[in-house]
């Protein structure tokens, strides 16, 4: 269950228009032992997340596959498209995300980081997610088109029960997810459209392909980095 929750976190945070920026996201996360500040790293149809203690993650959504740096034994973990589908599967498989309810809104409010946010929640059926979202954030409706680049196929949201960015009338800067006890709070702490280098992409020369599998590198459904995926 808790793996379920990590991932879908995952899925969710942690995105196509012409002229598109790239982005830089900065997230705070806290629960189930995540707590601390996330980079997103988002450059057309790939993604990298850099987490505290945890594999620095790569997505490529064209290829479908993604890419685990451990980073203190400078080795990788190359997951494939199959592998990513058969943990997805299992999770959906479970009831996590069939027949979830829509986005709707419960009328409370708040102000995140100077920014006027209306919550909105949905409800499936082993999961809850709340959304805090700024309908005046500045070019909200481009940075959430920019961050569907990456989210395709066994990645897409809605394939986890989780609403597409599409559904959002704002940025949501802060998200709650939880599965049963266990819970994640997402909060976006800034985003930068300046241009990344493609080479953050990139396998560094120097790692070399892991021999002995760890666990939370190579079973995508233990993953805990939160894209943010805001």
């Amino acid at each position: 269950m808790r793996n379920s929750l990590c991932f879908c976190a995952a899925i969710f945070f942690s995105c196509v228009i012409l002229a598109r920026a790239d982005l830089t996201i900065v997230q705070k996360v806290e629960g189930t032992g995540q707590d601390g500040d996330i980079t997103v790293k988002i450059k057309g149809d790939k993604e990298r997340i850099d987490a505290p203690s945890q594999p620095t993650r790569i997505l490529d959504a064209k290829a479908g596959d993604m890419t685990d740096l451990i980073n203190d034994r400078k080795t990788f973990v190359k997951i494939t498209a199959a592998q990513i589908k058969a943990a997805t599967d299992k999770i959906t498989s479970d009831g996590t995300n069939k027949s979830p309810s829509k986005l709707a809104p419960t009328g409370k409010k708040e102000t995140i980081n100077g920014y006027e946010t209306e919550e909105y929640v949905i409800q499936g059926k082993q999961f809850s997610a709340s959304f805090w979202v700024a309908a005046k954030y500045p070019d909200a409706a481009n940075i959430l088109k920019q961050m569907e680049g990456p989210m395709s196929g066994a990645w897409k949201p809605s394939n986890m029960g989780m609403p597409d960015y599409s559904e959002f009338k704002g940025l949501p800067l802060k998200t709650i997810i939880s599965v049963g006890p266990n819970q994640v709070v997402t909060t976006i702490q800034s985003i930068k459209q300046d241009p990344v280098s493609a080479s953050e992409f990139e396998i560094p020369k120097d790692f070399q392909p892991l021999k002995e599998p760890i666990e939370s590198a190579s079973q995508p459904e233990a993953a805990s980095s939160p894209s943010p995926r805001p």
